[in-house]
């Protein structure tokens, strides 16, 4: 009788490469084509020859982006660094504040105050845009640039995320070797709670980020002054005039490539901050 089959090591080696290989080359595909198409004019583009880099015209492409319409690319770019960066900057603060206070601290009612946070991540964001749309226009801040980023200081998700990290990365005794030491609570969150979470915070901010720099629905209920389009509305609105003007086309491509830029830097320089274990060792 013949021993047991064993496994081929080899083989299941080369089927996890394989399917590896296979989901890196479908992630990296969109990119690949947004990095050739960049290089060709509305005439290459609708030859269907984006794949190859004859007639490179990147620069060609990236003046003509640069001067249209008195270089309104660039006031979107700029548009739409203000609300990601600034709205991510100030959600995940007030995320993070918020999860650690649930963390920390005991009072009446906070799980079923936590449940209506976890009931807010269930609501689509799109439901929210004509009720929040209805509250703007009360208020007087529709076609502002207040219309996008009150909006999204806010993040039942990050709240949520928030609390996991502050219960994984904040050991009771080290606040509580700060309150001895005289520290008032503002002082312990900021000092203390803040740092030891902060690859929450970083996380936090990363998707915050993603979400707004992406973030088309809400600024086109908000918005109908060109001037405070984020790059995605404005880029929207080229490609909806691409149809019968094929001159947009380059313009489109191009500013897309463009706009991937912010996202890969944020993710490149932010990454470290994820690594765990930033705080093991701190409380004996």
């Amino acid at each position: 009788m013949s021993g047991p089959r064993t496994p081929n090591r080899w083989l299941s080696k080369t089927a996890v490469n394989g399917s590896l290989l296979l989901a890196v080359v479908y992630m990296l595909f969109p990119l690949v084509w947004l990095l050739t198409a960049a290089t060709k004019d509305a005439g290459g583009l609708l030859a269907g020859n984006a794949f190859s880099f004859e007639g490179f015209d990147l620069g060609g492409n990236l003046t003509r982006l640069a001067e249209y319409n008195d270089g309104i690319y660039f006031h979107w770019y700029l548009n739409s660094l203000l609300y990601a960066g600034v709205g991510a900057l100030a959600c995940s603060f007030v995320s993070v504040a918020a999860g650690y206070a649930f963390h920390v601290y005991d009072f009446k009612g906070k799980e079923k105050l936590f449940g209506l946070v976890l009931l807010g991540v269930l609501v689509p964001t799109t439901a929210l845009a004509l009720p929040m749309y209805l509250l703007a226009s009360e208020v007087g801040v529709v076609n502002t640039y207040w219309a996008v980023l009150i909006p999204v200081l806010v993040n039942p998700f990050g709240v949520y995320l928030s609390r996991v990290f502050c219960a994984g990365y904040i050991p009771d005794e080290a606040l509580e070797a700060a309150r001895i030491d005289g520290a008032g609570e503002l002082r312990v969150f900021w000092s203390i709670g803040l740092r030891m979470v902060m690859p929450g915070f970083v996380t936090v901010f990363l998707f915050q980020f993603t979400a707004v720099w992406n973030n088309f629905f809400l600024p086109l209920v908000m918005l109908s002054d060109q001037k405070l389009y984020p790059l995605s509305l404005g880029l929207y609105a080229w490609n909806s005039n691409a149809h019968a003007e094929p001159d947009y086309y380059p313009l489109v491509v191009t500013g897309s490539l463009l706009a991937v830029v912010p996202l890969v830097v944020a993710f490149v320089s932010l990454q470290r901050h994820w690594k765990a274990g930033l705080t093991a060792g701190s409380v004996k």
